[in-house]
């Protein structure tokens, strides 16, 4: 079972929202962590100059003979009860705050030291600052509940987080809004294309396209002309053959009929062997059909390393036998290996087609000639005959379909040419017809590029 693809619209959500969730951890992680730092400095400050001060007092007003024990410092402030301090002179009390305790702010049995320390007392966690008064016999010690810190530190970071966390959802909303009206053009075209008829291969219009969409449009669009042309190649596929097919079928009806009906040996012997050429020839028509429907379906046939001078040897080999039934001298002309690029199997049948035509049109002991040229870094097949050749009108309309020179009994389709044109296009062969200087016939050359 396939699993169910998510949206574009929702992949894009969730990769923004998520990204935007995760920089506002980091953001609140790393504001949490200066924060605290900076108000740890703050307030460790303050309590240090708190310190500085009850030294000072101490030093101006404390002299020996006062017993200043108990003293209790009044409160001030609201935020007074959260902070305490005590003045210790020769180990005795000598002044705090109304919140102290009466033992030391410090751990206890540690001895005296001055700086920040953490300490609890009577389960209360302590920031303390001690130091000593203007004589080492006097100690000072200011501290603050660390709670009270942690306070105020939940209260500077709600002041600032809390509204970034409330306006998550709205840029949620936001978010959503934009990603789904920007993914809209793609949401049209989905529907654009859904709602076309099957036969409908229009080219989509790129009028308000959007720049990444306009790659994606033209590709639609290259394929529904590809698809174009291949539905008119089987279109004209279909014509054609429906065209050409009817006349040898009803050749070779004809001819059944004529040997149903013969009641002599030798006109039905007759008629069936002209039956069976007919069959040959609605063979050979098919077998040029669906070399030319193959040719319109693949503009791009596999190409491989070849011997070219090989290849037209083979098929001049093939085609001698029908050369010497009708007298003609079929000479073949070209160097003993010849590389180039190019499908063996299309080029076959360009020389076959080539060779094929001249053998059945010229006439009987006409010479035909066929060469491979190596020249300049060019390769040239050539084809020519002594036969009547070709008027300049039958030359222009030369390569159209069903196209034969009025005048020729030979049998065939004419679409020998328009094979060897789609052959050449496809191989981006350099096709030219002409007469023949040599030979006064028609004379068919192709030009390709040397591999070495």
């Amino acid at each position: 079972m396939s699993r169910t693809q998510r949206s574009l619209q929702g992949r894009l959500l969730t990769l923004v929202l998520g990204t935007v969730v995760i920089v506002w951890l980091v953001t609140a992680l790393l504001t949490w962590r200066d924060v605290r730092h900076e108000l740890d400095e703050l307030l460790d400050g303050h309590l240090a100059q708190a310190a500085a001060v009850l030294v000072v007092q101490q030093a101006q007003d404390l002299d020996e003979d006062d017993d200043a024990s108990g003293l209790d410092a009044p409160s001030l402030h609201n935020y007074a009860p959260k902070v305490a301090f005590q003045v210790f002179h020769e180990g005795r009390l000598m002044m705090r705050s109304a919140n102290s305790p009466a033992e030391p702010l410090s751990e206890p049995g540690v001895n005296f030291k001055s700086g920040f320390a953490n300490v609890q007392i009577a389960g209360t966690q302590w920031r303390v600052f001690a130091t000593y008064g203007a004589e080492n016999d006097v100690q000072v010690y200011v501290g603050e509940e660390i709670a009270s810190r942690t306070s105020i530190l939940s209260a500077v970071l709600r002041g600032t987080l809390y509204p970034m966390a409330v306006a998550l959802p709205l840029l949620a909303l936001v978010l959503w809004w934009a990603v789904r009206r920007s993914l809209h053009p793609l949401h049209q075209l989905g529907n654009t294309l859904s709602q076309r008829r099957p036969d409908a291969l229009q080219v989509l219009a790129l009028e308000g396209v959007p720049s990444e969409m306009t790659p994606m449009v033209q590709a639609l669009n290259g394929l529904f002309e590809r698809i174009g042309v291949l539905l008119e190649s089987e279109r004209r596929f279909t014509a054609d053959a429906s065209h050409e097919l009817r006349t040898p079928i009803a050749a070779i009806r004809a001819q059944a009929q004529v040997a149903l009906g013969e009641a002599d040996d030798a006109p039905r012997r007759t008629a069936l062997r002209n039956t069976l050429l007919g069959c040959d020839r609605a063979i050979h028509l098919v077998e040029q059909l669906l070399t030319l429907s193959r040719l319109d379906a693949s503009a791009a046939p596999a190409m491989t390393r070849l011997d070219l001078a090989a290849l037209a040897r083979q098929v001049v080999a093939d085609a001698a036998a029908p050369a010497i039934t009708k007298g003609q001298v079929l000479e073949f002309d070209g160097p003993a290996a010849c590389a180039i690029l190019g499908n063996e199997a299309l080029l076959s049948i360009l020389i076959r087609n080539l060779v094929d035509n001249a053998v059945r049109y010229s006439p009987s002991g006409a010479n035909i000639q066929v060469s491979v040229q190596e020249a300049q870094g060019q390769v040239m097949l050539a084809v020519q005959d002594s036969g009547p050749g070709m008027s300049d009108v039958d030359l222009a309309r030369l390569g159209e379909r069903f196209f034969r020179v009025t005048g020729n009994a030979e049998p065939g389709s004419g679409l020998g040419w328009s094979i060897v044109q789609r052959i050449a296009a496809v191989h981006r062969l350099a096709l030219q017809v002409q007469r023949s200087s040599a030979l006064g016939g028609l004379s068919v050359s192709v030009k390709t590029l040397l591999i070495k």
